[in-house]
């Protein structure tokens, strides 16, 4: 009985499959799951924005902002009008010039145009006037913001020397020894 040794191209094609396969497989698997992270990380900065929109001071808000040239890329269509109106967004930020109504305006619609163009570019179909106004932010939340700063802007102008404290010292009860002042000691 004799052996055939000849290789026919369905044997080569098998010897490949077979060492290639898992390999392939691999590389694959990997692609995929970088690209569900690249997604991932995506999606985390838009809900984190969609979030927060009503508490644009919030770190999380802050936070997701200044992930957005991070996590989007210019080399995709979508991705560059959000980063086209991610740099308008930010510019504005910085404008002291505008008057603070008109600032106000602005940012919000920038916020808005930002994040409608956030939503397309990741298959979201949000309508504009959905994301301005679709937001729950309780006017008590408003008014303890308010005292907060209040507080702390008093609490810097006295430090600062720019407020005074005012004090009245009473004496409520006659019958307790006082203690003497502490000596002052010369040095």
């Amino acid at each position: 009985m004799s052996f055939d040794w000849t290789i026919k191209v369905t044997d080569i094609v098998m010897i490949f499959a077979v060492a290639l396969g898992p390999i392939i497989a691999v590389q694959l698997t990997r692609y995929l799951d970088d690209r569900k992270e690249i997604r991932g990380r995506k999606l985390w900065v838009f809900k984190t924005l969609m979030a927060t929109r009503a508490y644009t001071l919030s770190p999380q808000h802050v936070e997701a902002l200044n992930r957005i040239d991070l996590e989007f890329s210019p080399k995709n269509k979508h991705e560059k009008k959000v980063l086209g109106y991610w740099r308008q967004y930010l510019d504005l930020l910085g404008d002291k010039l505008l008057p603070p109504d008109q600032w106000g305006v602005r940012r919000m619609d920038l916020l808005v145009e930002l994040l409608y163009q956030m939503g397309i570019s990741l298959g979201y179909d949000y309508d504009k006037t959905e994301i301005k106004n679709g937001t729950y932010s309780p006017v008590a939340h408003g008014r303890i913001e308010e005292q907060q700063e209040a507080i702390r802007q008093g609490v810097v102008d006295l430090l600062q020397g720019k407020r005074v404290m005012p004090m009245w010292v009473v004496n409520r009860d006659q019958d307790k020894p006082q203690l003497p002042p502490a000596p002052i000691q010369e040095s």
